[in-house]
C-alpha cells in the first residue's frame, strides 16, 4: 500500500526509515557510552563506595539538619518570587500595550532595564540596599534579597511572554469585542488575556522552572541557606561525598521541576479540554451590560 503524504510532511519511505533507525541505533549507543564512561570515572575515583552514599539512606539527621529545611527554603524563596513576579509580568505587559505613549515607555523601560542586567547582580544590588537603608535581620536579608532580584528580573520576562501572547491572537478577536461596545480594558480582561493564557501558558511555566533554579544563586554568592549551599556542610561534616551531596540536590531540583511542568501540562490540558467542550454565548443583556456598565438597558 503506497504511503499517502499528511498536510505537513511526506511519510518516509522505507530508506528513510532504516536511516532513522540507524541513526537512533547510533546515538543509543553513543549514550550508553557516555554513561559508562561516567560510571566508570567515578567509580576509579572511589565515588561510588557505599560509605559516601549510605548517609542519605541510614542517617535521617542528614535531611533533617541539612537537606529538609534548605529545601524549605528553596521553596519559600521560589513560591514568593512566583507570586510576586507573575501578576507584576502581567501587569508590565499590559501596560506595555496601551495607547498612551508615556505609559508605554514607562513600562517598556522597566522592562527592558531589569530585564538586561544579570540576575545575580540584582540580588547582590538588593543584598547591599537592604543592608544599607533598612533594619531587616541579616538572617532574614538573603531571603529579602534572592526573592528581590528573582522578582525584578522574572517579571521583566514574563511581561514579554504576556505582550507577545496577547500580540498573536487574531485582530478580529479585539474587533469584534470593539463591534459589541466592549472597552479596551473588558476586551483585556474578558476576551484577549483569557484565550492567550494558554499560548502563552509553556514559556511562562518555563520561566517558573528558572525561578526554582536561580534560586541556587542566593546560596553561592549571599549565604542563602538553599539546597545548593547544603551540600558543602553535608560533605564536611559526613566524609568527601561532594559528589554525592550535588547528585542528591541535583536529583531534588529534577524532582521539583518535573512537579511544576507536570502540574502546568496538566492545567493546559484541562484548559485546552474546556475551550474545546464550552463556547462561550455572550446573550444581548450581557452585550449591554459590558457596554454600558451600571446603565439599564432600556435607558437607551
Amino acid at each position: 500500500m503506497k504511503d499517502t503524504p499528511t498536510v505537513l510532511y511526506d511519510v518516509p519511505g522505507p530508506r528513510a526509515r532504516r536511516r532513522n533507525i540507524l541513526w537512533t541505533v547510533l546515538f543509543l549507543l553513543a549514550f550508553a557510552a557516555v554513561i559508562w564512561w561516567v560510571v566508570a570515572s567515578l567509580a576509579d575515583k572511589n565515588q561510588l563506595e557505599w560509605s559516601k552514599w549510605a548517609p542519605f539512606f541510614t542517617d535521617a539527621r542528614v535531611w533533617e539538619t541539612y537537606i529538609l529545611p534548605a529545601l524549605k527554603n528553596t521553596v519559600i524563596a521560589a513560591a514568593l518570587a512566583m507570586v510576586i513576579a507573575l501578576p507584576l509580568g502581567a501587569l508590565l505587559g499590559i501596560l506595555r500595550l496601551s495607547d498612551h505613549r508615556t505609559v508605554r515607555a514607562a513600562a517598556g523601560t522597566v522592562v527592558e532595564f531589569f530585564r538586561a542586567i544579570p540576575v545575580l547582580i540584582l540580588m547582590l544590588f538588593a543584598n547591599a540596599a537592604y543592608s544599607e537603608f533598612t533594619d531587616i535581620s541579616p538572617d532574614t536579608r538573603p531571603l529579602y534579597a534572592v526573592v528581590t532580584g528573582l522578582v525584578l528580573y522574572n517579571a521583566s520576562v514574563l511581561a514579554e511572554v504576556v505582550r507577545a501572547g496577547i500580540l498573536a491572537l487574531p485582530t478580529g478577536q479585539t474587533d469584534a469585542a470593539k463591534a459589541i461596545g466592549m472597552r479596551k480594558g473588558q476586551t483585556m480582561a474578558h476576551v484577549l488575556l483569557p484565550q492567550s493564557v494558554t499560548a502563552m501558558l509553556p514559556a511562562l511555566v518555563s520561566q517558573l522552572v528558572v525561578i526554582v533554579k536561580d534560586t541556587a544563586l542566593g546560596g553561592a554568592m549571599l549565604g542563602f541557606s538553599e539546597l545548593l549551599a547544603s551540600v558543602r556542610p553535608m560533605s564536611a561534616n559526613y566524609g568527601a561525598n561532594t559528589i554525592a551531596c550535588f547528585t542528591v540536590v541535583a536529583v531534588i531540583f529534577i524532582a521539583l521541576n518535573f512537579a511544576l511542568t507536570t502540574f502546568a501540562s496538566w492545567l493546559e490540558r484541562r484548559l485546552r479540554r474546556g475551550k474545546k467542550s464550552t463556547g462561550a454565548v455572550v446573550g444581548a443583556e450581557a452585550v449591554e451590560e459590558l457596554a454600558t456598565p451600571g446603565e439599564h438597558p432600556d435607558t437607551h
